[in-house]
C-alpha cells in the first residue's frame, strides 16, 4: 500500500505527458506514464477541455495525493507561452476540483533534480529515469518521461525537505533517524 501517490504532468497543447509514482518512505515505484495527444483537436478550447477531462480521469483512476506540474518556461513567443500557461492552468483546475494539492517546478529545477544538470536534454532525463525505474523500453514521446520527471522531482524535493533539519551531533541525528543507519 502506497504511503502517497504523486501525479506528475508536463503540460502541452500538442502533447501532454504524465507520470504516476507510488511512494513508500524513501522508496518510489513507477505506476504509469503516458501521453495525451492533442494535435488532432480542431481548436485550443477543445484541447483545454481534453486536458481537463484526461487529468480528471487520471486523478479518479490513480487517486494521487499530490500533483506536481512543470511550470511554463519563459520563451520569446508570447502566444505559445500563453497557450502553455492555459494548458497548465486547466490541468491545475482539475486537481483543485478534486482537492489535490499542487506543486509547481520550473523545467530547470526538474532537470536538476533528476540528472544533476538543470540544462539536461529530454533524452538525458529519460535515460536517468530509465535507469532509476529499470524501464525496459522508453516511450516514443519523451513528454511521458517529462511528466514522470515532474513527479520524481516532487518526491526528491519532499524527501530532502523532511530531512533538512540541522543536527548538533551524530547522536542527535541517529536519534531522529534510526532507519537511516545500518
Amino acid at each position: 500500500m502506497a504511503e502517497r501517490i504523486i501525479l506528475g504532468i508536463d503540460p502541452g497543447t500538442t502533447i501532454m505527458g504524465y507520470g504516476i509514482i507510488e511512494v513508500q518512505g524513501y522508496n518510489m515505484k513507477m505506476t504509469s506514464m503516458g501521453v495525451v495527444h492533442l494535435n488532432k483537436l480542431a481548436n485550443h478550447s477543445l484541447k483545454l477541455r481534453k486536458i481537463f477531462e484526461k487529468t480528471l480521469w487520471l486523478i479518479d483512476e490513480y487517486k494521487p495525493d499530490e500533483l506536481s506540474i512543470e511550470a511554463p518556461f519563459y520563451g520569446k513567443n508570447v502566444q505559445s507561452m500563453l497557450k502553455l500557461g492555459r494548458a497548465q492552468g486547466v490541468a491545475m483546475a482539475s486537481a483543485l476540483h478534486r482537492d489535490i494539492p499542487i506543486f509547481e517546478y520550473s523545467p530547470k529545477k526538474i532537470k536538476q533534480s533528476i540528472t544533476g544538470n538543470g540544462n539536461a536534454s529530454k533524452e538525458q532525463v529519460a535515460a536517468m529515469l530509465k535507469s532509476l525505474f529499470k524501464i525496459e523500453e522508453l516511450p516514443k514521446k519523451l513528454d511521458a518521461t517529462d511528466g514522470l520527471a515532474a513527479a520524481v522531482c516532487h518526491f526528491f524535493q519532499k524527501t530532502t525537505t523532511k530531512s533538512e533539519k540541522n543536527y548538533g551531533s551524530w547522536k542527535a541525528f541517529l536519534s531522529d533517524n534510526p532507519d537511516r543507519v545500518g
